[in-house]
């Protein structure tokens, strides 16, 4: 979609949340892929049933749409009341510009704070300073590497691998079938920094990742070299499909389910893309822990969080703060679990239904991680994660020039420190 057409879908739901009536709750949300739409949907009729006096207008706009739109949506004389968003910097861009309401009272009153663990109530506040309570942290997921367990047996592959030197005998023992062995689709940059992430806290750590991501590392240092060359690795082993850039994520699933290609590093929301559109992938998908580099390193995970906040100029603050310690609830996270397998960040919601294995060792995964993160574009500002995913793509497509690459991404990392510093 060009810009053009996001400024436009902007305003109209800015009109829309303008003409609303003043009992309406207006609800922007970016869950526009089919099954967490579906739930979605789900949500606001039941609270729509319940409340049929302050009834939510409910709109819904293209995940990837919506990353643009949204500050045209916040930064109009009346936004949304209720908006889905990203835990991290990226919650913390708006509410440093005051665009995002603090809903203390709620998180206080209503005991938010008791049924959150200890990581899940730091990112409700302030992501530098602690303070106050602007983002209601709603589900989060894992990330791991993905694979087809017949191809793997198609190719004489015996075990998921657990080493990088094993990962990388992977790769060739796949090609040597004819397989291709991972596919990945950059059409939207954030599945490569998806490979970034993993590489960079394998490779150096994920202290040293969040350091960088806090811009207080630089993007020249040895080590982030060193991430790059385990990068290089994969391109000399012929490790991805070819022409990547061609295809969104969900096109890329498409690889997988007709079995040209074995792998997949993903959020498990690669297992809603096949229950919508290739339910038989589902009963020939596993995953594995991303491989060990360094094994020096702690380990670290990116469990991205998603869930709302409100607008600070919306039109109904007192019915969006009653909606959203309804999103909140043990109810709303327990189908979020139940219907999507989506991890609740809730303490008490109950676990004893959870049967698939796969959800299991995913919770597994996280809990025995040394350290989580959330994902590079939320982990960073969003001006340096723009020029950081810009910067994987030039990568991507002219490895020989790393160097250059690095050292004009570290003068942007320069310029955006010194920026924020000023303000």
């Amino acid at each position: 979609m060009s810009k053009v057409k996001f400024i436009i879908v902007g305003l109209l739901i800015v009109l829309a949340v303008g003409i609303t009536s003043a009992q309406e709750i207006t609800y922007s949300s970016n869950q526009s892929d089919p099954e967490p739409k579906r739930i979605d949907e789900m949500v606001v009729e039941m609270w729509n049933e319940a409340h049929p006096d302050m009834p939510v207008v409910h709109d819904q706009v293209g995940h990837e749409d919506f990353k643009q739109a949204i500050r045209a949506f916040l930064t109009a004389s009346t936004t949304p009341d209720v908006l889905t968003w990203f835990a991290g910097n990226r919650a913390n861009f708006f509410i440093d510009r005051g665009l995002i309401a603090d809903f203390s009272g709620v998180w206080n009153e209503d005991g938010f704070g008791d049924a959150f663990s200890p990581g899940f109530q730091a990112l409700a506040t302030d992501y530098l300073d602690g303070e106050g309570a602007f983002f209601l942290p709603g589900s989060y997921y894992w990330w791991a590497m993905y694979y087809r367990p017949s191809l793997f047996e198609q190719a004489g592959i015996e075990s998921a691998p657990e080493t990088w030197d094993e990962f990388l005998a992977t790769c060739d023992a796949l090609n040597e079938a004819g397989i291709t062995p991972i596919t990945i689709g950059t059409k939207f940059r954030w599945t490569a920094a998806g490979w970034f992430d993993y590489l960079n806290m394998r490779q150096n750590g994920p202290q040293f990742h969040r350091d960088l991501m806090l811009l207080k590392e630089s993007y020249t240092d040895e080590r982030v070299m060193e991430t790059f060359a385990r990068w290089q690795e994969l391109f000399d082993h012929n490790c991805f499909i070819e022409d990547a850039s061609a295809y969104s994520w969900q096109e890329a699933v498409t690889f997988m389910a007709n079995g040209e290609a074995a792998m997949y590093l993903m959020g498990d929301f690669i297992r809603d893309e096949a229950r919508a559109n290739y339910p038989e992938l589902l009963d020939d998908l596993d995953y594995f822990q991303f491989p060990v580099i360094n094994p020096d390193v702690p380990i670290g995970e990116d469990a991205p969080t998603d869930g709302w906040f409100l607008g600070a100029n919306g039109a109904n603050p007192e019915g969006a703060r009653a909606f959203l310690q309804f999103l909140g609830s043990v109810e709303v996270q327990q189908l979020f679990l139940d219907e999507l397998g989506r991890l609740p960040t809730r303490t008490d919601v109950d676990l004893s239904g959870v049967e698939d294995p796969l959800t299991i060792r995913g919770i597994e995964l996280v809990q025995g991680a040394d350290q989580v993160l959330q994902f590079y574009d939320r982990d960073t500002t969003p001006e340096m994660a723009d020029a950081g995913m810009d910067a994987m793509m030039d990568f991507w497509d002219n490895p020989d020039d790393v160097e250059e690459i690095l050292e004009i991404l570290d003068e942007d990392r320069v310029r955006i420190a010194e920026e924020q510093a000023e303000e």
